[in-house]
């Protein structure tokens, strides 16, 4: 029997060697168990928005104003952490009625966030030197509860599936950016920062009629639906 030669196209052909699979390989094996939990960023903490009703559970018909207003007043004196806001954003905010064009509360989105069918507010709140306030509340026995607060430096933020990703400036690492994927979790009954990224941003090429310094803008781009 003659066999099949080299250039026989119909012949299998070798792909050349197979690289070795190499496996995780823990380092300081001995290393003592844990036996203090980490320490408690406050990721996890969330509030009921005292005095805000939705015995609908619509948090379209809910004004994002009328809850930041609520927290406001159950905190007038804290100014950082979860519920942290400075004097002049909080009387911005008592004036938004009379002075709707000098209102640090931007326009609300509604989405999804935890896969239960109904609509979570997401609402941002301007602060001094560029900062953004972001938080989501679910609605849930008639009224609202805060699932996520923080406040950044903001660059941009994304509805990624169920995701709420932000993009916030790094004040420690020039030309690089965090970007953090927020995700409910149904163990906590919270969003948490579930993951972390800290990517490069190259400046984009200046138009040819001016000569001001490029603004940056990330290697790769994600389309949110």
């Amino acid at each position: 029997m003659l066999l099949a030669g080299c250039d026989d196209p119909g012949a299998l052909e070798s792909a050349g060697p197979t690289p070795t699979a190499v496996g995780p390989v823990r380092l300081w094996p001995d290393l003592p168990p844990v036996t203090a939990p980490p320490i408690d960023y406050g990721e996890s903490d969330t509030e009921r928005v005292p005095g805000i009703r939705v015995p609908d559970g619509d948090v379209r018909g809910v004004d994002p104003v009328a809850v930041v207003r609520a927290e406001v007043a159950a905190h007038p004196d804290q100014y950082s952490g979860p519920d942290g806001m400075d004097e002049g954003t909080a009387r911005r905010i008592e004036r938004c009625g009379s002075e709707p064009k000098g209102c640090p509360v931007l326009a609300p989105y509604h989405r999804d966030l935890t896969g239960d069918g109904r609509d979570e507010l997401i609402v941002g709140i301007r602060m001094p030197d560029q900062q953004l306030g972001l938080r989501v509340y679910l609605p849930e026995r008639g009224g609202l509860t805060r699932i996520m607060s923080t406040v950044e430096q903001i660059v941009s933020v994304e509805l990624a599936g169920k995701d709420l990703v932000t993009r916030v400036v790094s004040a420690g690492i020039p030309g690089y950016e965090y970007r953090t994927a927020w995700t409910w979790d149904g163990q906590q009954r919270t969003m948490l920062p579930t993951r972390d990224e800290i990517i490069r941003v190259k400046p984009s090429a200046p138009r040819p009629d001016t000569a001001a310094t490029p603004t940056p803008a990330p290697e790769t781009s994600r389309d949110a639906p």
